[in-house]
This record gives C-alpha cells, structure tokens and sequence, in this order.
C-alpha cells in the first residue's frame, strides 16, 4: 500500500509498505477520502500544535472513510463491503472517563495522527471495529470523511449549549468554524456572525445559514461585532486556533454569557485579559474532540438537517497530497476544506 510521509515541515513523500495484518476485534478498512484538518496543517507548517512535538517522519490524517475489507475474530457487527466512517480516537474504557462517557478525556486514548500514533494517510488501517461507524446507502464515503470535523462543531454547540433564539458569535470561517455554525443553527440559534480574514470563507457562511458575517481584516472585528450585537453574543466559539483571535473572545462575549474555545493554536501559551472575563462572570469552555456523537452526526446528514458536503472546496488525488498541503496553507483564503480522495 501507499503511506504518506511528512518527512520534515513542508515535504511529503510516498512509501510503499506492507498491508497490516487485521487484528482480533479490529477490521481492515480500505481508506477512501481523508480530510485535512488544521492541526494536520499546524503539523506540516510548524512540525508542532502546541506541546506535541514531530521528531522524525510521520503520518498525519484523521478524518477518514472507507470500506471494510476483512473483518477480525471476534467482529460480528461488521462484513467485508461494509462502507464507514472511522472515529479516530480509541480509549482504555476501564478509567473513569471512559466509564462515565468522557472517553475522549481519557489519558490513554489513542488517536490518529496524534504522536506517537500514526495517522491514516494511507491506502489501508485496522481500527477497533467499535470505532468504524457504518454509512447509511444516502450517505457517501465523502460526506463519511466529514463526520469527524461535524462531531467536533456537534461537540462545542453542545458545550456552549446553544439554544432556539440565542445569539452567537463564530471567530473563523474555516471547516470547524463552518461546522459549528451548522451545529448553532441546527440548535435554533437565531442570530449568527462569523468573522473571518477571507472574504471567500465569509461567502460560504452567507451562504451555511449565518444572519451576519464581518471581514476581520482591519483588526476591528470586535467592534463590528459589537456593532451589531448590542451587549455581545450568548456564546462566541474561537475556531481560529489563532492567539489573537482567542484573546478576542473575552471582549466580545456578554455579561454572563459562555466562551467556547475550540481550535488549537501553534504555540501552547497565549495572552489573555482575564479581567474582562471575571467581571463579566462569564463562562469559559473547552473542547478536546468530542464523545459520543458519529452516529448522530451520521443521523443528521443521513436525514438531511445538515448538509456537510457544501464545505469542501478542493479534491486531491493521494499522489498529490504534497500539492494537497501546499494548497491549503498557501491558498488559505480561497480553502475552506481540502480533502484527499485515496
């Protein structure tokens, strides 16, 4: 099979390995689409998100979909032919995370492309058969790919528990901030501004459902937000994974209403005004991933309440997959999502 190796920041490079061998309770799965996602982005720039650090070759890709080609002993909810959408990430399910259903808390959850875990930018895995979600017969392996970034947008509409006729405020209008807004207008929010640098990222959100958009590019978006929420928003999401845009949300939230911090900057620290939030009382949320939502993610595009497939802007064969990376940094302001067809 074809592995893609980011050898060092900025260069990819193919191998060609070994088909693994299936495993008791996992299935072989034949990757069809892999999506890329930011912190694979933050990875192929800086060769780091955060803390976690590359040293050496490695392989990205987490959001993924394929077709079950051999199954594990053991494995009987799944049969060769089976298509899925794969989640990523598999825990101990013995700690008490995992026992009272915050399995992504776990300290032992392995996740793809999460070192040292290889990730799945490759023609084939084994992954825990539990963890492989079939696809409804409307539901293509593409949209499958996407069900991984829409958990993460279910996940923070629910931690900042967005309800009918509330206002919020999305800072990015990248594939996680266009996600969340698909999730706060699925949960009956009546007033969405989404702020961006691109204005071709804005159109798209016109276009998802949001009532306001604000091209952030003069530095004053805060302003503009006020603007046009007197008071500001109930929840504002920073999806950016920018520090300024995370120092933004304090600002812009209203007295007693609730931050979401959902994307991941480069770097680990970053310069807060913790006053504005104390004197707002407001509240501060964090999402890591998301637990328990593929199959009502897979239920929400299956029965057509959110439409995923609107956000992808650029397709790449495997072999392309250094142009694919290439592309989405250097072409930021025209990719919302990139996705790599195996």
């Amino acid at each position: 099979m074809k592995v893609v190796y980011l050898t060092e920041p900025g260069t990819m490079e193919i191998a060609e390995e070994v088909i693994p061998e299936v495993r008791k309770g996992c299935a072989l799965v034949r990757i069809e689409y892999n999506g890329i996602c930011g912190s694979d982005v933050h990875f192929y720039k800086d060769g780091r998100v955060g803390d976690c650090v590359l040293h050496g070759p490695f392989v990205l890709g987490h959001e993924v979909s394929g077709t079950v080609t051999e199954v594990g002993e053991g494995v009987t909810e799944l049969k060769a032919g089976d298509r899925v959408a794969l989640e990523p990430g598999y825990a101990c399910g013995k700690c008490e995370f995992c026992k009272s259903g915050r399995y992504n808390l776990c300290p032992d959850v392995k996740f793809f492309a999460a070192p040292p875990v290889r990730g799945a930018l490759q023609e084939y895995v084994v992954h825990p058969a539990d963890m492989c979600f079939k696809l409804p017969g409307n539901v293509s392996t593409m949209e499958g790919a996407l069900v991984e970034p829409l958990a993460v947008g279910l996940h923070a509409a629910s931690l900042g528990e967005v309800s009918l006729g509330q206002s919020v405020v999305i800072l990015g209008a990248g594939c996680i901030g266009l996600v969340t807004l698909l999730a706060a207008k699925a949960r009956g929010a009546a007033n969405i501004v989404v702020a961006d640098l691109h204005e071709k990222r804005l159109e798209y959100a016109r276009q998802m459902g949001a009532t306001h958009t604000v091209n952030a590019g003069g530095g004053d978006a805060p302003a503009k937000i006020m603007e046009i929420l007197e008071g500001g928003p109930d929840v504002v999401f920073e999806t950016a994974g920018s520090p300024v845009t995370i120092a933004q949300t304090a600002h812009i939230v209203r007295r007693g209403g609730t931050i979401v911090l959902v994307g991941m900057s480069a770097q680990s620290e970053v310069n807060y005004n913790f006053f504005q939030v104390m004197e707002k009382e407001a509240v501060i949320k964090c999402v890591f991933r998301y637990r328990n939502l593929y199959p009502k993610a897979i239920a929400a595009i299956s029965g057509g309440s959110i439409n995923v497939k609107q956000i992808v802007t650029h397709t790449f064969t495997l072999e392309e997959a250094g142009k694919a990376f290439e592309t989405v940094v250097e072409d930021a302001q025209n990719v919302v999502k990139g996705i790599i067809k195996m």
